[in-house]
């Protein structure tokens, strides 16, 4: 991360939840000098108010980003204390439902917007974020944006706003279907004669472990999928349920994604 930019204009973190605290300590572990990073948040927390960064003081004049991390029914209030900044300052929002219209409305049309959508999993450094900017930002700014975003997980770049939505839909509410799978599995466990507390801990680290090997295979899910797949065994019985063009995976998963999508869309206005 080149942090030279960060460290001598400064970095405003407007809210400092759970994924606003998990950002700021991966920068601070990166480099970034904590002394550049100025923080607002009408509650900061003990950890927060331990670090050696800015909560809730003077702001810099022209900090070099602003990351808004606030809930979305919290922007009306908070979005007037960011107004005055100069055009060099970049917008960078993990607001979900908010549009890139609602900053430039709150901004200026010729403000420097980027829209984000991380995960959960960015709290432990495991996330994947998705960014776009509007018509004013430039590969810097995108390449700003994205060196910050990195120090919680993987990012990408959509080629358009709309593309949100969809993500939303598959990597934003994802976590919470895989954690849904593992309550699933373990309650199945328990009702062929686990125990509780061995059921879960075997769906959890199988899901864990069938996610890092997902991601370091050189094959993709499909022939994992297959290889792991015994002709007329116990998975072939099990995928037979879960395959079903009807009640299994493809249907249910592909509805819960739409509904998902849809939703993301409808708070888009």
């Amino acid at each position: 991360m080149d942090l030279s930019t960060i460290n001598a204009r400064g970095l405003v973190l407007l809210g400092c939840g759970k994924m606003g605290s998990a950002l700021l300590e991966g920068w601070l572990s990166q480099g970034v000098d904590a002394g550049s990073v100025h923080v607002i948040d009408p509650k900061p927390s003990d950890w927060l108010m331990a670090q050696a960064v800015h909560v809730n003081g003077t702001l810099p004049d022209a900090p070099a980003l602003v990351l808004i991390a606030v809930k979305p029914q919290m922007m009306g209030d908070a979005l007037p204390s960011l107004q005055g900044f100069d055009g060099d300052t970049v917008f960078l929002s993990i607001a979900a439902g908010t549009p890139i219209s609602a900053f430039e409305d709150a901004f200026g049309a010729s403000a420097r917007i980027i829209r984000s959508m991380p995960n959960t999993p960015a709290a432990i450094g495991k996330g994947i974020t998705a960014i776009v900017g509007n018509a004013e930002t430039s590969a810097a700014d995108l390449d700003l944006a994205e060196a910050l975003l990195s120090a919680v997980g993987e990012v990408v770049r959509l080629n358009n706003e709309e593309e949100i939505d969809a993500v939303t839909g598959v990597s934003g509410s994802g976590p919470a279907y895989v954690f849904h799978l593992i309550e699933t599995m373990a309650a199945a466990g328990e009702a062929q004669g686990l125990s509780a507390e061995l059921s879960m801990k075997l769906a959890k680290a199988t899901v864990a472990g069938a996610g890092q090997l997902a991601m370091q295979a050189n094959d993709n899910p499909t022939q994992l999928r297959i290889n792991v797949t015994s002709p007329n065994g116990t998975t072939q019985a099990a995928l037979e349920v879960l395959m079903d063009e009807g009640t299994g995976f493809p249907d249910l998963v592909g509805r819960a994604v739409a509904a998902a999508t849809r939703r993301s869309q409808e708070l888009r206005g």
